[in-house]
Order: C-alpha cells, then sequence, then structure tokens
C-alpha cells in the first residue's frame, strides 16, 4: 500500500507546526511550535506558541560529536534511532508547553542532526522519523536538504525562505544573520522589492571554534556571558592570517561545516596562538574576534548591496565580546572601504526568542512542504529551480 501525504490549502484560519533544529554549535535541540496563517492578499504570518530547549546530556553531545568523525555501522544505526526519541520528546514537551495535543498539530518539521554535508555531492542528517512520529504522535516533514542538492544547490543555507516571508523589513535591505555553530547570512530585500532575489550562503565559523577552544582549554561547554573571553587580549596576528582561509576566498553559492572546522582546525588554531605568545584567555578572545573578523569580511567580499540593519540571532548573539568584536569589525570595513555603517541589532528586540529562530524556519519549510509549495530559494542555494522540500513519514 502506498500512503501519499497530504497537501493542504493555505488557510486564513491558521495550521500548526513544530519545528526541530539540532544545529552544529551542538548546544542540544530546539523545539518551537508556531501557528501558520495567511490573510487575504497578505505574506505568511507566524505565530510564536512556545518555544524549549533540551540541552544535550554530555554523553549524548560525546556521541553525536565522535560520530561527525568516525563510527561503525552499527553506532550509526543506533545512533539515529535514539537521536530520533531525543527528537520526538522535544517536540511533545513544545506540544504541552503550548497546551496542543497531536490533533492540533499538522506536523512535526524536523531538520534533523547533520553528520556530513558535502556541497556538490551530498548531505547526511540523522534523526528517526518514525521514531520521532512515535514520540510526538504526529506526522513527520523530514530530510529537507537532499532535494535542493539533487537539482543542483548546496543543501543550504535553507533559512532564507523564512528569513524573505517573515522577516523582511518593509522598505529597507536587511541582513539576517545567524551565528549557531556555522555562521550564516541572509541579505533579504525590502517588502515591495518583489522583483530582488535574496543572497544567502555561510559566513564561516559561528561558534563552534570559540566553544571547541573553551572545551579543551577550561573544560566548559561554552563561554558563559563572554566571561573568559573579557580576561584576554586579541591576537590580531592570527585573525589577520586566517582571513586567508581558502573557504572565505570561494564566491556564493556556497556552505560549510565542521568537515573544515574540525577538531584538526581547533588544534592549528591553538598552535598558532600559543605561536603568537597567547594565554589561554586570549586564544577565546581571538576566536570570537576571528568569527566577527570573517562575517565582516564576507559582507564586504560579497554583499552587492550594503544593509541598513544586520539582526543577529544564534548563540554568538548572547556573546558580548562576540558582538562588541562584530560591531568593530563593521567600523573598521567602514573607515578603510568607505562601506556603509549598519545598524547591529538583536533578532528578540525586533520579532521573538532569537534561540527559536531556525526551529521556526524549519516549521515554515514543513508548512509549505504540506501546501505544496517550494521550500528553497535557488539564488541563496545554487539551485537550477525551486523545489518543494522534505519526506513525508505518516503518523499512522
Amino acid at each position: 500500500m502506498t500512503v501519499h501525504r497530504p497537501q493542504a490549502a493555505p488557510s486564513a484560519k491558521g495550521m500548526v507546526l513544530v519545528g526541530l533544529m539540532s544545529g552544529t554549535s551542538l548546544d542540544g535541540i530546539s523545539a518551537a511550535a508556531v501557528q501558520f496563517h495567511e490573510p487575504p492578499g497578505a505574506r505568511v504570518q507566524a505565530r510564536l506558541l512556545s518555544f524549549v530547549h533540551t540541552p544535550y546530556e554530555a554523553s549524548q553531545r560525546e556521541r553525536l560529536e565522535r560520530a561527525m568523525h568516525e563510527g561503525s555501522a552499527r553506532e550509526y544505526c543506533r545512533l539515529h534511532a535514539d537521536l530520533g526519541a531525543w527528537l520526538g520528546d522535544a517536540a511533545a514537551a513544545a506540544m504541552q508547553e503550548a497546551g496542543l495535543s497531536p490533533d492540533d498539530v499538522s506536523a512535526v518539521a524536523s531538520h534533523g542532526q547533520t553528520l556530513w554535508h558535502e556541497p556538490g555531492h551530498s548531505t547526511w542528517q540523522l534523526g528517526d522519523a518514525a521514531q520521532i512520529a512515535e514520540h510526538s504522535g504526529c506526522a513527520v516533514v523530514h530530510d529537507f536538504r537532499v532535494r535542493d542538492m539533487a537539482v543542483g544547490g548546496q543543501g543550504a543555507p535553507l533559512v532564507p525562505m523564512a528569513d524573505r516571508l517573515l522577516f523582511a523589513h518593509e522598505t529597507k535591505w536587511r541582513a539576517l544573520q545567524n551565528i549557531g555553530g556555522i555562521g550564516n547570512v541572509s541579505l533579504v530585500p525590502p517588502v515591495s522589492a518583489t522583483d530582488q532575489a535574496v543572497l544567502a550562503f555561510d559566513t564561516g565559523p559561528g561558534v563552534v571554534v570559540l566553544d571547541a577552544v573553551v572545551r579543551r582549554l577550561f573544560a566548559q561547554p561554552f563561554d558563559t556571558d563572554g566571561h573568559i573571553a573579557r580576561r584576554g587580549r586579541v591576537l590580531e596576528s592570527v585573525v589577520r592570517e586566517l582571513l586567508d582561509l581558502p573557504y572565505l576566498q570561494d564566491a556564493p553559492p556556497k556552505s560549510t561545516g565542521r568537515e573544515l572546522f574540525s577538531p584538526a582546525f581547533v588544534d592549528a588554531f591553538i598552535a598558532r596562538g600559543r605561536a603568537a605568545g597567547g594565554r589561554d584567555e586570549d586564544l577565546v578572545a581571538t576566536a570570537a574576534a576571528f568569527t566577527a573578523a570573517t562575517i565582516a569580511d564576507q559582507y564586504t567580499r560579497w554583499l552587492p548591496t550594503p544593509p541598513a540593519e544586520v539582526v543577529v540571532s544564534g548563540g554568538g548573539a548572547r556573546h558580548p565580546l562576540l558582538m562588541a568584536a562584530l560591531e568593530g569589525a563593521f567600523a573598521w570595513h567602514h573607515e578603510r572601504f568607505a562601506r556603509p555603517m549598519p545598524a547591529v541589532l538583536p533578532f528578540d528586540a525586533l520579532f521573538f526568542n532569537a534561540e527559536a529562530k531556525e526551529a521556526v524556519a524549519f516549521a515554515l519549510l514543513g508548512y509549505l512542504h504540506l501546501t505544496g509549495r517550494p521550500g528553497n530559494v535557488p539564488s541563496a542555494t545554487g539551485a537550477r529551480a525551486p523545489r518543494t522540500l522534505g519526506a513525508y513519514t505518516p503518523v499512522r
């Protein structure tokens, strides 16, 4: 028997989905219950009903991180099923927080956990959809990236669809900068500029190098409120050297991940810092400054229209030194290259909890799947054509 996914018409009354995100930072699972509706003649509206973040236990994080570099077929098989259960439980927690039953939810939309991403060839996200369905009691839309890659795209970034539909400014060009494990930007035209395309790509490291240095040198998962970095000094020579990284020279469309910013990269980063006379705290401050420098560098190189605003989300937005370094990097590029100085704003101040943004974005991709519409942005991923993203696993 063949089971076909139901296709719903866009609804002015609303449709509820739960979006799930587990990113490259490996800090945990973000789950957002979101209600979507489309008033006649208006763009999609999203209302965040609840947001729950479930941190990974140390053993869970260790399994995920190890699987990105080595593992047996048995280990991958078990992790795929276990992660599906963790994701399903996170979805159930978000539903409970919002006072929703499974019957109230059209689907759970799960990004899964990327183990390997090789632009131009393939991508692999773990998290068994059948386990998610059983643990949440809901149908599941999943495996979003592969369809874009099959039509010649990078499979990333996928968040630009939400940036265009949900977070565009009415009259100004806006950059939506996420600083998760990896940094990524969407340059979004004003709402009225329907003839202008979104440009989006990964800017380089987000907090993946910063967090790895903190774990290695201080045995902490991350630098809470930037306390360690504040005690250090930035090793400017190390930052300048790393801006020669080949990835940063490549033109968009492009995407990256832990395949590049690997344990070996972190080893080399620490060695560079030591050779420059850096203390442990200096290496943390330098890692934060490196992320900020890559963002400003990539804007100057590749954004054809300077944004009036840079709206920042992700874990890096909570790091005071990184955010100060970002404003400083924009000011440096303004002085040296006469680039307009953008206003740097926290996502929370304009919309909702920034930590929920990517989970909301995948809930939107699930909504577009259910309503039979494309979820990729070819100008961002390099795909030859728009495609409806994701596979559908029914709850029964």
